[in-house]
C-alpha cells in the first residue's frame, strides 16, 4: 500500500469513485473503524477550496477523508500490476535486433537544431513473452530519442502500412543489422500494397486537419507540419508507382524546406497538397501493387524468429 500515487490536487474525484485507504481509520477513542488498505466509495464531496470527500465503507460506516488520506482503488490497481511486471526496460536494449536513423536527418530535411530520430525492433525472450505480463510493445529513451517495438507489433503496423515502420524498413540510414533483421529487409515488400493509399490517406487528411485549425486560431499554420504532410503525399505517391518507400526527398529537398522556414505562402502550399493529392489518387486506381499486404510471409517470419531465441 505504500505504491506513490501521482495525482493533481485541483482534480475533484466524481461520485462513485472507488479509493483506498493509506492509513488507519479510527474513533476518537483510537478504536479501529477500518484498517489500512480498505475500499470505499466516494459518495458526497464538498464544494469548497479543501475539498473534503465523504466516503461510505461495505459496512455501512462512513468517513470523511482529504485527497491524500486515500488513493483511487483503479490507479492503484494498474501501479501494482506494474509493480509485479518489474521489467528494466532498459535490459531490453540488448535484444535489440534492428536499429536505424529516421526522421529529419534520413529525409535530408534536418538542420543544426534537428534531433536525431532511432528506431527499430527487439525480440523479446521467452521467458518474458510466455510470462503473464507479456513483454511490452515498444521501449522507448525519451533522452536519446529512441523508440523500438517488439517485433509482433513491428510487424503488425508494418502490415497496417505505418509510415514510420515502413521508413524504418527504406531508411539508408542503419546502425545495426542482425541476420534475422538482413532478412526481413530482404523480404520488406511484402508489406507494400495497395491499401498504403488508405492509411497515408488517413495520415494526411488528420494533418491537413490541424493545419486548418491553426489557420482559423493562429492565422498560420505549423509549418514543420505542412512540410511533412506534403513529404507524406510523395512518399506514398512513390509506393504506389514505384513498389518503394521514398525516404530521401532529393529533388524536392530545397521546396519542402522552403515550406519548413515559412518560406512558401501558404495559398502556394496548398496548392501544391492539392496538385499531389490527385496524383496519389490517380497513382492509387493505376497501381501494381496487390491489393492486400503479405500476412502469411510476415506470420511465418514471426514464428521463425521466435524460435530463434529458444
Amino acid at each position: 500500500m505504500n505504491q506513490p500515487e501521482i495525482f493533481e490536487p485541483g482534480l475533484i474525484l466524481p461520485v462513485g469513485t472507488q479509493v483506498v485507504t493509506r492509513a488507519a481509520l479510527k474513533n476518537a477513542n483510537g478504536e479501529m473503524l477500518h484498517p489500512r488498505g480498505s475500499v470505499g466509495v466516494i459518495v458526497d464531496v464538498s464544494s469548497d477550496q479543501v475539498q473534503t470527500y465523504q466516503v461510505r465503507f461495505p459496512t455501512g460506516g462512513e468517513a470523511l477523508m482529504k485527497r491524500q488520506d486515500f488513493a483511487v482503488r483503479k490507479y492503484l490497481r494498474q501501479a501494482t500490476l506494474q509493480r509485479l511486471q518489474g521489467i528494466d526496460h532498459t535490459t531490453l536494449l540488448a535484444y535489440v535486433k534492428y536499429r536505424c536513423v529516421v526522421g529529419s536527418r534520413a529525409y535530408g530535411l534536418d538542420d543544426d537544431d534537428s534531433d536525431t530520430d532511432r528506431r527499430g525492433f527487439y525480440i523479446a525472450p521467452p521467458d518474458l513473452q510466455w510470462s503473464l505480463t507479456g513483454a511490452p510493445e515498444q521501449i522507448e529513451n525519451h533522452a536519446t530519442q529512441e523508440t523500438y517495438w517488439e517485433l509482433q507489433k513491428f510487424l503488425m503496423m508494418a502490415l497496417k502500412a505505418n509510415p514510420n515502420v515502413l521508413e524504418c524498413l527504406y531508411t539508408p540510414f542503419v546502425e545495426t543489422r542482425t541476420d534475422l533483421a538482413d532478412e526481413l529487409l530482404a523480404m520488406r515488400s511484402i508489406f507494400l500494397s495497395r491499401f498504403v493509399y488508405q492509411t497515408y490517406n488517413g495520415y494526411v487528411l488528420s494533418q491537413f486537419k490541424k493545419l486548418e485549425q491553426d489557420l482559423r486560431t493562429k492565422g498560420a499554420p505549423r509549418w514543420k507540419h505542412a512540410m511533412h504532410l506534403i513529404r507524406l503525399l510523395l512518399s506514398g505517391i512513390t509506393v504506389l508507382t514505384e513498389g518503394v518507400v521514398l525516404v530521401r526527398v532529393a529533388e524536392h529537398r530545397e521546396r519542402l524546406l522552403a515550406i519548413k522556414r515559412a518560406e512558401m505562402p501558404w495559398q502556394e502550399v496548398n496548392a501544391w497538397r492539392l496538385s499531389l493529392h490527385h496524383e496519389f489518387d490517380r497513382a492509387f486506381m493505376e497501381s501494381k501493387l496487390p491489393d492486400r499486404p503479405d500476412f502469411e510471409r510476415a506470420d511465418a517470419f514471426l514464428i521463425k524468429a521466435r524460435r530463434s531465441m529458444l
